[in-house]
Formats: C-alpha cells, structure tokens, sequence
C-alpha cells in the first residue's frame, strides 16, 4: 500500500490508490505519493520525510 497527501489539508493516510475526495476535508483533491521507497527512510510501508514537507509559500516577488 502506498501512502497519499491530500494537497489542501496535508492529511496523509494509506491505501491501494488514491480516492477522489479526502477522507479528511472531503474535498475532491489532488494527491502526492509519499511512500518511502529507499532504504535511508526506511523502505516501503514508511514515509518519507522529504516528500513530506511543508506546503511551499507563493513568492512575494
């Protein structure tokens, strides 16, 4: 099983593939995969962290 984000709320949870609306906020959303896939983080079934992360600031430019 492959661990997925939801793009809006940062809720992350696990299943087979990701589902169109968020278990969490119940909003139809876009999903990242952000299942760990190397050994550093642990390997398949963990999460990793780099993917993780904070959702990224729009510039201020």
């Amino acid at each position: 099983m492959s661990h997925w984000k939801c793009e809006k709320c940062d809720y992350i949870f696990e299943a087979e593939a990701p589902p169109d609306h968020c278990p969490s906020c119940k909003q139809a959303c876009t999903f990242s995969d952000v299942t760990c896939y190397i050994p550093e983080c642990g390997g398949p079934g963990n999460i990793d962290p780099r993917l993780v992360g904070k959702k990224e600031k729009p510039s201020s430019d």
